[in-house]
C-alpha cells in the first residue's frame, strides 16, 4: 500500500509540474503576443512620424500603475498595450508561486505552503510598491 501511495504522490508531483510548465509556456506567450501586437499597432500609428529628440517626454502617468494600464487597453491605446504585457510577462512567475501554493494546500504539505505564501508575499509586496 505504501508503494502505490508513493507512485499516486509521484503522479501528483508529474501533473503539478506539468501544469506549471504550461502555465508558464502559456504566460510568456501570450505575454508576447500582448506585446508584440501592441508594439506592431503602436508603429503603425506613430512609426512614421519624425522623433523631435532635443524634447524629453517621460511616459503618461497612465501607464504607471495597474489601474492605468489597464483603462488604456479598455480605450485601445496601443502604449497600454504594449505596458499590459509586460505586466503579463510579470505576472506570469507569480501566477506560478500562487498554483505551487494552491497544489501544495491540496496535498497538506503544510511547510511548503508556508514558504509558498512567504515568497509569494514577498513578490506582491516588491510588485505593489513595498
Amino acid at each position: 500500500m505504501a508503494a502505490g501511495h508513493a507512485s499516486g504522490h509521484a503522479a501528483d508531483e508529474e501533473r503539478v509540474e506539468q501544469m506549471v510548465g504550461n502555465l508558464l509556456r502559456a504566460g510568456v506567450l501570450i505575454a508576447a503576443i500582448v506585446a508584440f501586437g501592441g508594439g506592431m499597432a503602436f508603429l503603425a500609428r506613430h512609426g512614421s512620424s519624425t522623433p523631435a529628440y532635443h524634447v524629453f517626454r517621460g511616459e503618461s502617468t497612465m501607464l504607471n500603475t495597474l489601474g492605468g494600464v489597464l483603462h488604456g487597453v479598455a480605450a485601445l491605446n496601443t502604449a497600454a498595450l504594449v505596458q499590459f504585457g509586460i505586466v503579463l510577462l510579470i505576472a506570469t512567475p507569480v501566477a506560478r508561486v500562487l498554483l505551487t501554493l494552491i497544489a501544495f494546500a491540496l496535498r497538506r504539505d503544510w511547510m511548503y505552503v508556508l514558504i509558498s505564501a512567504i515568497v509569494l508575499g514577498a513578490l506582491m509586496f516588491s510588485l505593489l510598491g513595498g
